[in-house]
């Protein structure tokens, strides 16, 4: 097969993920199978995960247990002690989920980059002035989390959450595909901000950002689940005290995690576009004091 074969077949494949998973009705797509995957039906549940499994590699040898009642049991599934140890080290900030780095980085004043070619602004993403100018030129990540991953996120450091920003919207993919050929998708998608006081004052924000067939967040120090069915506030007060390492909450399905650190913050040495991560793993970390 010639190099402008492959290319076509490559263009084409692409074409087709793209139309499949974003040129439908997304919303009504996303709450059917926001109902299908809570039918607690055994047989359901086994096809379901038997055809899951022939399109992901899915592993649950990490889970906590194995005896799903339905889909979203295992789309929502806990891990068994001790499955990611945290790093202790002082001045990191671990990863909050496993998942795939996209693009991350130094922050370009307020610019972030989606993809190659495809910036947004935190102005667009964030939508509040004061969380804008504290990660001027500071430090992010970008984290996908597949089906098939783990789907519940934790706190990257010791800290509190005072309050949460929530922002209806869509439910774009955000398969790298997409991210290629929308701007500004994750400023376009439903998504939740939560922001992280560290001791001495630091702070650290996280964008949960859902997609399709997702749409829903579930915090556990807020009571409410963020969907496309939500008319609450769009602002709402926390007051949750939080370890490094303990669980924040989670996605109905798979999605993406953002997370934004103060100038002074910079990549680990294991961190790169395309490289996987597990939660409790060296994400960000202060330089050591000269």
């Amino acid at each position: 097969m010639t190099a402008r074969a492959v290319i076509s077949r490559i263009v084409l494949q692409e074409d087709l993920n793209f139309l499949l998973t974003n040129r439908i009705p997304r919303h009504l797509a996303t709450r059917f199978m926001g109902w299908f995957s809570r039918i607690e039906n055994p047989l359901v549940c086994r096809l379901s995960l038997a055809l899951w499994r022939m399109f992901a590699d899915l592993e649950l040898g990490d889970a906590k247990r194995t005896d799903f009642r339905s889909l979203h049991d295992c789309f929502t599934r806990e891990l068994r002690e001790g499955a990611r140890p945290v790093d202790p080290a002082p001045g990191i900030l671990v990863s909050p989920c496993d998942g795939i780095v996209g693009a991350c980085g130094p922050i370009d004043g307020v610019r972030v980059i989606q993809a190659k070619g495809f910036p947004y602004t935190l102005n667009d993403l964030l939508g509040d002035r004061q969380w804008v100018d504290r990660y001027r030129d500071g430090c992010y990540a970008t984290i996908r989390i597949t089906s098939s991953m783990y789907h519940r996120f934790h706190a990257p450091a010791a800290g509190s959450v005072r309050r949460v920003n929530y922002v209806s919207g869509d439910t774009w993919n955000v398969n790298p595909i997409a991210l290629k050929r929308v701007e500004r998708l994750f400023c376009k998608n439903e998504r939740a901000a939560i922001e992280l006081v560290l001791p001495g004052g630091r702070r650290v924000t996280l964008v949960a950002v859902a997609a399709i067939l997702v749409a829903g967040i579930r915090l556990h120090f807020a009571d409410v689940l963020f969907n496309l069915r939500y008319r609450g506030a769009n602002t709402i007060a926390c007051d949750a005290k939080l370890a490094r390492g303990e669980e924040m909450g989670w996605f109905e399905h798979g999605s993406t995690i953002i997370v934004f650190a103060p100038k002074g913050y910079a990549l680990s040495e294991s961190v790169a576009d395309g490289k996987r991560v597990r939660m409790g793993e060296a994400l960000m970390r202060l330089p050591s004091p000269s």
